[in-house]
Parts: structure tokens; sequence; C-alpha cells
């Protein structure tokens, strides 16, 4: 039931490796603590079953150690969704979780950083030209020009990129040609303008690095926009590599690429920008989650 469930989240809603892992660790403890119940199928679970769970997860026990406000709801995400698949799969007649209040999330504001911090940051990736580091220039103008996801910017292809032309051939490119398509949750593709830096930044790195990395490695038959070393596509756990020794140089502490997510919104925030526009480009699937970027100054 459990393995059905989960590819149903693969398949048909698109979720992430790293969400989907974390719903199988939630819901495995969700059926063993029924089992101890004595609850042998979801048909037999009760509405008390659902909420004593949800507060055991709250309060930690011997094997499990208690769980913040924002791990909680997501566990209770999970047990609830198993419940409506198990409904709509004929496995139980009723869906023994569709009253019990969940935990309420809190609404954290987001660590930002200024353009300040920024620039220490591209600059400790140091003076020099190699391919590296003007791959490596490259990543981070995306990530905090763009505000994309790391697993986006990490499964971006070469034709992702438009970059506009020059008619003219005199270094000029027309407005609003610039921009990266972007896949996010669910398949979903969303189209972000580029600025200045960060369209320069990957013209630098399209033209001079790229074709150097991909000939002494294995990247010559890939459309990866971003490769590794070996010539193969950047991985995740690489990208987070390249930040983190950038932020260590910089002597800034506890960087990520979700702070420079929140920080490219709470920048467009600073200079005007509706919160639709906001949403839009961050590619939320909810106006409200945008919101709390109003509570966000990087000045």
């Amino acid at each position: 039931m459990l393995a059905e469930y989960l590819a149903h989240l693969a398949v048909e809603r698109g979720l992430a490796a790293n969400t989907l892992a974390s719903y199988r660790r939630d819901l495995r403890r969700y059926l063993e603590y029924l089992e101890e119940r004595g609850r042998r199928s979801l048909a037999e679970v009760r509405e008390e079953d659902v909420a004593a769970f949800l507060d055991a997860l709250r309060a930690g026990d011997d094997r499990h150690r208690a769980l913040c406000d924002g791990s909680a709801a997501r566990a209770a995400s999970a047990v609830r969704g198993l419940h409506r698949f198990a409904v709509r799969e004929g496995l139980a007649a009723r869906d023994p979780a569709g009253r019990v209040r969940p935990p309420r999330r809190p609404r954290r504001t987001p660590r930002v950083i200024g353009a300040g911090e920024v620039e220490r940051l591209l600059a400790a990736l140091g003076p020099e030209d190699t391919p590296l580091t003007l791959r490596n220039r490259a990543l981070l103008e995306v990530l905090y020009g763009t505000g994309a996801r790391i697993s986006e910017v990490v499964g971006l292809a070469v034709d992702d990129v438009e970059l506009g032309d020059d008619p003219d051939g005199d270094g000029r490119r027309p407005a609003g040609g610039e921009r990266l398509r972007l896949r996010g949750a669910g398949g979903r593709t969303r189209a972000v303008p580029l600025g200045r830096s960060t369209r320069d930044a990957l013209r630098a790195y399209l033209t001079r690095a790229r074709p150097a990395i991909a000939a002494h490695g294995r990247g010559r038959g890939t459309h990866a926009l971003f490769l590794n070393a070996r010539g193969g596509r950047l991985t995740r756990q690489g990208a987070w590599g390249v930040l983190q020794a950038a932020a260590e140089r910089a002597g800034l502490g506890g960087i990520s690429p979700h702070m420079l997510r929140h920080s490219f919104a709470a920048r467009l925030i600073d200079g005007g920008a509706d919160v639709r526009v906001v949403r839009e480009l961050l590619g939320l699937a909810s106006a409200s989650t945008a919101q709390v970027y109003t509570l966000v100054s990087v000045d």
C-alpha cells in the first residue's frame, strides 16, 4: 500500500525525491504506530488513532525524537494524503484523517542576505577565469539572480537558456530576450528574465568554459547546462559544495541555496514588485506563500 501511494505521488504529482524520502520515513513510522495499536489495515483506523499519532510526533518517545512544527506538519500531510488515497482506491470506506486538525506550520521569516554579502560571495570565487571558476560564478549568479531552486538549476539544459540576439553585431541585445526556462514541482515550466550580471556570467560560461569542461570529460553528449569537472551533469550535492566553499572563503556562515532564493524574492519586494509577480517568478503554488516576503527587507 505504501509503495503504491509513493508511486502515485512521484508519477501523478511529481514530488521531488527528497520530499518522497521524507514522506516514506513519516509513513513507515505511522504504519508501525498503527500496528502497535492493533490496526491491521487502514480500513480499521479511527480518528482517535490519527490524532494520537500526531500528538506523539510532537512529544517524541524512546525511539523517536520530538518533531519540530514544520516536520510534524509535513508528516500530518503525508498521513492525510495516504488515507485519501486509500479511500479513492477502495481500500477503506471512510477517511479517518479528514476531520483531524493537523499541527499548524509556523510562518517563519526567511533569512536573506544583502547585495554586499552577495558581492563578497562572488568575489570569493577568485579573479582567475578558469573554466570551473566561470562555471561557479554562473551557478551562483543564476541561484541569486533568478530565485530558482537548486534542483531546478542543476536540472537545466543548454536549450533552457535564451540570451537573445545581437542583430547589429555591436554587442547590444534587445531587452526582454534573455531568460531561463525552469521546470518546477509537478513538471510546471516558467520563464524567468535574466538580469545583466546573470546574463553576462552565463554567456561567459557557455562560450569560454563549458566547451572546455565537456572536452576534458564525458560532457560532449550531454545537454546539461552545468557540468562537473568530469563533464557529467553537476549534482545538487556538487552545487551545494560550490556555494559552501565560496561562503566559507567569504566568511559568511550558514549560506544555503534557499537563502539566495529568499534574497531574490525580498529584493524584488523591496523594489516595488507585486506579490503576484514574485509568486510567478518563484513558481509558488499559492500567493499567500509569497506574502511572507513582505515582512523581509534586504536594505
